[in-house]
């Protein structure tokens, strides 16, 4: 009977969390459309600029800080891949 109740409770929490990172995720992809228009997610004013940019070579992924100069809104997103398909990257 403990088994079973473990189980699930396992299951239940796991559930939780899986939930909660796909909520995570489903709401910072809003918050991304919005701040790639100019719009800040949390004032709703075109006041979203490009605070810090930091590319990961030929094939990383471009790490972007965003910061609203109207309220204190600041996020950072780890955007795309450099890809070699330019044919720039040397092997």
């Amino acid at each position: 009977m403990y088994t079973i109740l473990t189980l699930l409770f396992i299951i239940i929490i796991a559930g939780g969390l899986i939930w909660a990172y796909l909520n995570y995720l489903g709401v910072k992809g809003e918050r991304l459309k919005l701040i790639n228009q100019g719009i800040c997610p949390d004032c709703k004013q075109r006041t979203v600029e490009v605070v810090d940019q930091k590319g990961g070579g030929c094939s990383g992924t471009s790490f972007v800080e965003f910061k609203c100069t109207n309220c204190d809104f600041a996020d950072s997103y780890n955007l795309g891949s450099g890809g070699c398909g330019g044919g720039s990257c040397k092997v």
